[in-house]
């Protein structure tokens, strides 16, 4: 399903890094509402309804800790959760949402520059995607931003349940040829789905991975 392959002791940390309980710990609206930095952040960005509070519940074998919004553009902070290890998980702000006001998108990008340039402690960012679709002229924005910041990111596939075999190897190559110029974007992709478990076990393991060499 994905390029990357992991052993079974990385599927098995990136479980026991997910197994405990995970909880909300701040909402920041604005630059100065950052909480203090604490062990290793990761976040995830991605277009409005891409799946992002899916995911994180997923990830945390939690129903209803980041909370699901049938309302596009509904999340216009930085929502923070930490768990019982030295991990922290950042829902960011769902972009590409036409309807919101010129000056609520502007602070929410000088929020996000802020967050992106300020945390060193920022380990990677990942993009969300929806294989239905591929990346959008939407994508682009986000992916240069983090270009600039110089800032590690990945792209995630999410809703992979909706395309058979064929259409999801050719999404996944499709994706990763368009970020082979982008030096700061990770070259390989992950496919998931929320819905059915698909490539969560692998997601958790990258994240594994990701920790294992910051720590070295």
């Amino acid at each position: 399903m994905t390029s990357t392959q992991f052993t079974r002791a990385e599927i098995e940390a990136g479980r026991r890094l997910f197994a405990g309980e995970w909880q909300f710990v701040a909402a920041a609206g604005s630059p100065a509402s950052l909480p203090p930095m604490r062990g290793i952040e990761i976040a995830f960005a991605g277009r409005s309804n891409v799946g992002k509070s899916s995911l994180i519940n997923a990830l945390a074998g939690r129903k209803n800790l980041a909370r699901i919004s049938r309302t596009p553009g509904r999340t216009q902070e930085l929502i923070f959760f930490t768990g019982s290890g030295a991990l922290s998980v950042v829902d960011m702000p769902g972009y590409g949402y036409a309807a919101a006001a010129k000056s609520k998108i502007a602070a929410w990008t000088a929020l996000i520059d802020a967050f992106l340039r300020g945390r060193s402690n920022l380990a990677r960012v990942y993009i969300l995607v929806d294989a239905r679709h591929g990346l959008k002229t939407a994508d682009d924005p986000a992916l240069d931003v983090l270009g600039q910041a110089a800032v590690s990111h990945q792209v995630v596939l999410t809703k992979c349940d909706e395309l058979n075999a064929s259409e999801l190897s050719s999404r996944i190559g499709e994706v990763e040829a368009a970020l082979a110029n982008r030096p700061a974007a990770f070259p390989t992709v992950l496919a998931t789905s929320s819905r059915d478990g698909t490539g969560i076990p692998e997601l958790r393991a990258a994240i594994a991975r990701l920790l294992a060499e910051r720590s070295r």
